[in-house]
């Protein structure tokens, strides 16, 4: 085996070696960051639903998960928050998950006691562009869908409609089609799953007894 074979061999296994020891590293920081990360998504979850429901006063988990289908199909459990005031609903927080522009983005959602208007929704967690997409997070924006119909909403582009007009319609953000198609998304594909199990569980509509 000639000398510059050899170098090679030993620097490969020196990189498969490095290789190896970075990824068990990122495993256990995962591992170990991992629960904490998703704890503190829960606590500004919470926090972020404050400002939607403001006559709630406390916001408990129901007892069990919901069965819910992601965007790309998988059937994952995902937790419903009952927002009280003086035993009394009113309103459920949960979260939601739209394709973004840079990655995906996680929004904290909140609907009326019936479920039939939607109370607003503030951002989770986001990676859109900044002054662009992350325009998403402005009132501008997050306005048109406090008090919309908690059914299937319409995008239409900047001028289309009036962003005031409470209605299905949502107005597009400028230069930012593909971050407001998130947002409609998002709603689109788990609101009426969450209204689904809801109402299976009896907690709202004919019967319902919150």
């Amino acid at each position: 085996m000639s000398d510059s074979l050899k170098r090679f061999v030993k620097e490969s296994w020196l990189l498969v070696a490095a290789s190896l020891v970075c990824g068990l590293l990122l495993a256990a920081a995962d591992a170990a960051l991992g629960p904490r990360i998703e704890m503190n998504k829960a606590a500004k979850l919470t926090n972020l639903a404050v400002g939607l429901l403001p006559d709630a006063r406390t916001f408990a988990p129901l007892s069990e998960p919901v069965e819910i289908k992601a965007l790309d199909g998988r059937i994952e459990s995902a937790v419903v928050f009952k927002a009280m005031a003086d035993n009394t609903v009113v309103g459920w927080v949960f979260k939601v998950v739209g394709s973004g522009f840079a990655d995906k983005v996680e929004l904290v959602a909140a609907v009326d006691a019936p479920f039939q208007k939607i109370a607003g929704y503030d951002v989770l967690s986001s990676s859109e562009t900044v002054n662009f997409g992350d325009q998403i997070k402005t009132a501008y924006y997050r306005d048109q869908f406090a008090g919309a119909p908690a059914d299937r909403l319409a995008l239409v582009g900047p001028g289309a409609a009036k962003p005031e007009d409470i209605d299905p319609t949502i107005v597009a953000i400028s230069g930012a089609t593909i971050s407001s198609e998130a947002v409609v998304q998002a709603m689109n594909h788990y609101l009426p799953q969450f209204k689904e199990q809801l109402e299976k569980k009896g907690l709202i509509g004919n019967g319902s007894n919150p």
